[in-house]
């Protein structure tokens, strides 16, 4: 596990800007690669909790619940839509914006609801593979959640392959539930003139409880979380051009995406109209459809494709949710866990209410916690809905991107809705509980449902008359470049030598540049003994003759082995200011250094020339590493 760390705090960050978009004009290569984010959301549209709903709606009620998957579908484009335009635009996620804009007590709620819903997620993700592993092979319920504990390794081998074909996995599984449906309505042989008319708005006393289940299970506040962090994989420039175009193709993944994710709820309901609503059948549980289906439409394959779907719903389910805790805890929080040890931690908080509910209520208990997991995913849904709004509405924080009037109110529009609707729903399922557990419940519950309404409150009220702490976003356009060049010509060119075998790739340099612009050298070395800082040019100690001598036919080899302008330069004493006096003295257009690359303590312990006198000349210093060879 690792604490804090603010060395890298993007967003998924193991696999942030990893996927490269191919750059030019190709559609359809541009569009694949920006396809995936919008499928590993949509899984969450279709696990098991959403198969518990529309069962429920098909079975009692036939087709006409099917434009409530529809406005349910509308709603989550447009939300998802928000999130991805969050993670684009302002590069953030939609926990780390909660973070940055809000005080620290706020931050530390939202996160715990966060957790609360990724665990309700978890659960009905839990109990879908049970019961479809029940379903295929006959395992118990108990055993099979208990198996399911041990998908840890699964999830660590896929997520060792990367983001993409962790993406291709997720694709393949849901192509596989949609399959799976394929054939249960070819199977079923629905009237799809009846169908057609489930479309039209219509809505009873009865129905209406079974509505508002279907939208508080379709709309996942997990996903606004993730999918803001998965469209920060792509690696996608700072500029408003190519932001647009990443807006744009992430709209067609979301669409697509989601109405496959339509498709198949709708289809469920569909199935469930077409063989148990036509017979006067109330099917409420998966067990009970699965073992209907078959002999109702004379196939054992309809009872197989329909746990095989469910099955798949359940994994897929699982993988995105895991990738959903790792947001929520790093964007709250700042801080890291290891990816097998957050997916423990997430499966234990499914795990352990499972086994204890299936172990003492039997099989009847998972349908019980499906439908608690929504109640729990309807009550975290508004602090994640309020929160992207008003980010998404934020000039300063999405600059020219912010979301246009129509585009608000149609967002204000959803959140009343969904709001009102879960409202209800839970206020309803709450209500049981109160006459159920008397005094007890009312001690417990009511005073989390005062808080909750107090907090999601102050969320729709503090963008209004709080401080805006939103940090304003850096987008850079390139700008057309209206700039008149004045080659310079160097005359007089200046060489620090040490006067050792290291001064080569000095020298190179410098022939190199001086027969380029016809430019004279000045080989200039510095006698930094103890008589040359005492007397000056007066020292004329053995060291300083040989040096003067040293100097005089490098300068005479140079003449004659090049045809250059070369004259020699000797200084005497502290080599930085002898290095500044003598650019200024002979009027230098250039100084040549060679650099030892020294590491820090050796700086500190034999002193920084280079830097000391590029700083306090006037003139370009070309730094020449010592080790360097030309080839």
């Amino acid at each position: 596990m690792a604490g804090n760390s603010k060395k890298n705090d993007s967003s998924l960050s193991e696999v942030h800007s990893s996927v490269v978009i191919p750059r030019g004009p190709g559609f359809w290569r541009r569009l694949m690669a920006f396809a995936g984010p919008a499928y590993l959301v949509s899984v969450g549209y279709m696990d098991p909790g959403n198969w518990a709903t529309d069962l429920e709606g098909g079975a009692r009620f036939g087709y006409q619940l099917i434009w409530v998957l529809l406005m349910s579908n509308l709603m989550a484009v447009l939300l998802q839509s928000l999130s991805v335009r969050l993670g684009l635009v302002a590069g953030r996620d939609l926990a780390q914006a909660c973070r940055e804009h809000y005080p620290r007590p706020v931050v530390y709620c939202l996160w715990v609801l966060g957790e609360l819903a990724i665990a309700a997620t978890d659960l009905a993700e839990v109990l879908g593979t049970a019961i479809g592993l029940n379903l295929l092979f006959g395992i118990p319920i108990l055993m099979g959640v208990i198996i399911t504990g041990f998908d840890v390794i699964l999830l660590l081998v896929i997520q060792r392959f990367g983001i993409r074909r962790m993406e291709a996995l997720i694709v393949s599984l849901v192509g596989l539930i949609g399959l799976a449906f394929v054939v249960e309505l070819f199977l079923a042989k629905p009237v799809w003139g009846q169908v057609m008319t489930g479309f039209v708005p219509r809505l009873s006393k009865e129905s209406l409880y079974v509505a508002i289940g279907i939208i508080g299970a379709t709309v996942m506040p997990h996903n606004l979380y993730l999918h803001s962090a998965l469209v920060q994989t792509r690696d996608v420039r700072r500029t408003f051009n190519s932001i647009r175009a990443a807006l744009r193709f992430n709209l067609i993944d979301s669409i697509v995406a989601l109405n496959g994710a339509f498709f198949i709820n709708a289809a469920i309901l569909i199935l469930a109209g077409a063989v148990f609503y036509k017979r006067g059948l109330v099917v409420t549980t998966l067990g009970q459809a699965h073992e209907l289906l078959a002999p109702l439409l004379g196939s054992t394959v309809a009872g197989i494709a329909f746990a095989v779907g469910l099955l798949a719903a359940g994994q897929s389910s699982t993988l995105t949710g895991t990738l959903a805790g790792q947001v929520v805890m790093e964007g709250f929080l700042q801080f890291k866990m290891r990816p097998w040890l957050r997916r423990l931690v997430t499966r234990l908080m499914a795990i352990i209410p499972a086994v204890i509910t299936i172990s003492i209520m039997k099989n009847a208990g998972s349908y019980k916690l499906l439908i608690l997991s929504q109640v729990i995913l309807s009550l975290q849904l508004p602090f994640a809905v309020v929160p992207l709004i008003w980010f998404t509405s934020s000039r300063r924080m999405m600059g020219e991107f912010v979301i246009k009037l129509w585009v608000k109110i149609l967002a204000g529009m959803a959140a009343v809705i969904i709001i009102g609707l879960n409202a209800i729903l839970v206020w309803n399922t709450v209500g049981e509980w109160f006459m159920a557990g008397g005094f007890i419940a009312w001690v417990t519950i009511l005073p989390v449902l005062v808080f909750l309404i107090g907090l999601l409150l102050w969320l729709i009220i503090w963008p209004m008359v709080g401080k805006d702490r939103v940090r304003e976003i850096y987008i850079h356009e390139p700008t057309s470049l209206d700039i008149t060049l004045h080659p310079q010509k160097f005359e007089r060119i200046g060489v620090a030598l040490e006067l050792s075998n290291a001064d080569r790739p000095v020298l190179e340099t410098a022939v190199l540049l001086a027969q380029g612009h016809g430019a004279a050298l000045s080989l200039i070395h510095v006698v930094e003994n103890i008589g040359g800082k005492v007397y000056g040019k007066e020292a004329f100690d053995l060291e300083a003759r040989r040096d003067e001598a040293y100097v005089s036919s490098l300068t005479e080899k140079l003449k004659n082995d090049y045809a250059l302008t070369v004259e020699p330069v000797m200084g005497y004493g502290n080599p930085i200011k002898e290095l500044v006096r003598l650019v200024e003295l002979y009027d230098l257009d250039l100084l040549i250094m060679g650099s030892h690359r020294h590491g820090i303590l050796m700086d500190i312990l034999l002193g920084q020339t280079v830097s000391s006198v590029r700083h306090a000349v006037k003139i370009p210093v070309l730094v020449v590493p010592r080790s360097w060879r030309m080839e």
